[in-house]
């Protein structure tokens, strides 16, 4: 077999693998999974935010540096397209906010999936109730001195 065989067949075993599936899956759900989250971030959390501190909205939050008297910009994209050096503060506590939330809900999915995963307690094993007679091989009531079967005495 050639080494150009040989190496794709190693690479198809590496690549059929359950868990390299199983990544690759996790990978296209987590980047679907990411957009949800940030919708909610973006489209829920923070409008709730702007409504308690005020109307302030963290996406407008942006620092320009080396501004010259009187220079203004209304918004971060104006001052970088004026060719400043633009600090959006604003747009890092958006992305802390998204992933604060992300892991959160990735903690509840972790935690509800592990009590699904968990098995279910074993009941401790009753004590038992009969025994078995030395003499016949009988079952018999765990407290019985005398065998109902065979009459023998049984000692305890």
């Amino acid at each position: 077999m050639s080494k150009a065989k040989s190496f794709f067949k190693d690479f198809k075993e590496f690549a059929m693998k359950g868990n390299v599936i199983d990544l690759a899956v996790g990978v296209i759900i987590g980047g679907a999974f990411q957009k949800i989250v940030s919708s909610l971030v973006s489209d829920v959390v923070m409008p709730l935010i702007g409504l308690i501190t005020g109307g302030i909205s963290f996406a407008d939050k942006f620092i320009v540096f080396g501004l010259e008297d009187g220079e203004a910009f209304a918004t971060a994209q104006a001052a970088i397209d004026a060719g400043k050096n633009v600090l959006t503060y604003g747009n890092f506590i958006d992305a802390v906010l998204n992933f604060i939330i992300m892991a959160f809900v990735i903690f509840l999915f972790i935690k509800g999936i592990s009590k699904l995963k968990r098995a279910p307690k074993e009941e401790p094993a009753a004590e038992p109730t009969t025994k078995v007679c030395p003499f016949c091989k009988s079952e018999i009531a765990i407290d019985a001195t005398r065998c109902p079967h065979c009459t023998s005495e049984i000692a305890e």
